[in-house]
């Protein structure tokens, strides 16, 4: 059992549920998307609420936070744009029939999924629609962006008028799909079929040309997003899969640990085919799944109720959960380190930035909690791990190391190791 922990400061400014919480990409601010139809602004330095975002004609239901700008998105069919100083709405984005749920900002460009069946591309700028997507048969839930130029060889770019725009646009469907469509011509580019229930979560990892899709089918499913082909099913939830998550850690190529004094260079247990991903479930669990093998190497439980976020941070993963609680895990040994207990209703999504854990409910409130000592015990632990790795690299060969795909640190965790990080 982890122990029990209380928040340093509660925030109550809401009349309504949060139902979403940005973080800024320079980490100095938090956005708060609320059903009372405001946002709010909060500095992460002083925990104080620095903005007020007024105008929506209903709740809010997602929302996105630049250094410069917040972005709303509401069940009035609107999008907004504001300004982080003065609070100022600089721009309305008007197009959709129904309730907006979900936005997207990459480049100058600002993307819109909503209950109407249509994807929308927009002119961050010129508060200008672009491009309509439309091709799906029910509601779009939920976006993913990249560029051609991450994923595809100049040959295989096919058609002139895309190689001007190589933006591409993902979306999941209740109707069961994930589209891919060219931004430059609303084109749809694949339709990505294999799924048996509504998509709920999409992530990408396009150095790998890797797309993961989570459903209400209890099934997660890697395509190849340049050629469309499904690769993998992950089939052991017992529930719809809500929220997925990699670590930036595992996404790309390799990674490459130093070793003091020597300088040896060791391979880590998230390289090369080791990549993991995080499904959180309606079924109460987590699962962490090797990404190129579709092994289950973990399962975090203790949720009383569906996990509804999720959030990897340097070895511990937190959960939030329809319980009213969030929680942190030891990632590689599925320990629970730590329950954080106060909020009355679920938690909707989690941030970490400073070793602080901000948690928001649909109780209305955002909760602050110190996680300096969970992070300090982590740290020891990653120390002798690398310190162990090394060790024991050195009386084996690389090829040795390349092939095995769980790692001395592992078979080390299940020993003493592990008595010794949790006292």
């Amino acid at each position: 059992m982890g122990n029990s922990g209380s928040a340093v400061k509660v925030c109550t400014d809401h009349q309504g549920g949060i139902n979403w919480l940005s973080l800024s990409p320079d980490g100095q601010r938090l956005l708060t998307g609320s059903e009372d139809g405001t946002a709010r602004l909060w500095s992460t330095a002083d925990s104080q609420c620095h903005g007020h975002f007024q105008g929506h004609e209903s709740y809010i239901t997602f929302c996105h936070l630049e250094n410069e700008a917040a972005f709303t998105c509401s069940a009035d069919h609107t999008i907004r744009k504001w300004d982080v100083v003065t609070g100022q709405c600089l721009a309305i984005y008007r197009g959709h029939t129904s309730i907006v749920n979900r936005i997207l900002v990459a480049k100058d460009y600002l993307f819109s999924g909503s209950y109407d069946r249509t994807a929308r591309c927009w002119s961050v700028d010129k508060e200008k629609q672009i491009q309509e997507f439309r091709g799906h048969r029910n509601c779009v839930l939920t976006l993913a962006h990249y560029s051609s130029r991450d994923v595809l060889e100049e040959e295989e770019e096919e058609e002139e008028e895309e190689r001007v725009s190589r933006d591409l646009l993902v979306t999941g469907s209740t109707d069961c799909t994930v589209k891919v469509w060219w931004v430059s011509s609303g084109r749809c580019y694949q339709t990505l079929l294999g799924h048996t229930g509504a998509v709920l979560c999409l992530i990408l990892d396009a150095p790998n040309r890797e797309l993961f899709s989570g459903s209400t089918d209890y099934t997660i499913r890697t395509w190849n997003i340049v050629t469309g082909e499904q690769l993998k099913v992950f089939k052991e939830h017992q529930g719809s899969v809500i929220c997925l998550e990699i670590p930036e850690e595992s996404q790309g190529s390799v990674h490459c640990w130093s070793f003091e004094p020597s300088d040896l260079c060791v391979w880590g247990t998230n390289e090369l085919v080791n990549r993991h991903l995080y499904s959180g479930s309606a079924d109460r669990t987590v699962k962490c799944w090797l990404v190129d093998t579709g092994e289950r190497i973990q399962t975090y439980k203790a949720h009383k109720h569906s996990v509804s976020t999720l959030k990897y941070h340097a070895g511990i993963l937190f959960t939030g959960s329809g319980d009213a609680c969030a929680r942190a895990f030891n990632s590689k040994s599925g320990v629970l380190q730590k329950i954080f207990r106060g909020h009355k209703f679920i938690i909707n999504c989690i941030q970490v930035h400073n070793e602080l854990l901000y948690t928001a409910s649909h109780d209305g409130t955002l909760r602050i909690w110190d996680i300096r000592g969970i992070c300090k015990r982590n740290k020891r632990r990653l120390k002798k791990e690398r310190s162990v790795q090394g060790r024991s690299s050195q009386k084996g060969s690389l090829s040795r190391l390349f092939n095995n795909k769980v790692g001395c640190m592992v078979q080390q965790e299940n020993g003493e190791h592990e008595a010794v990080e949790l006292m």
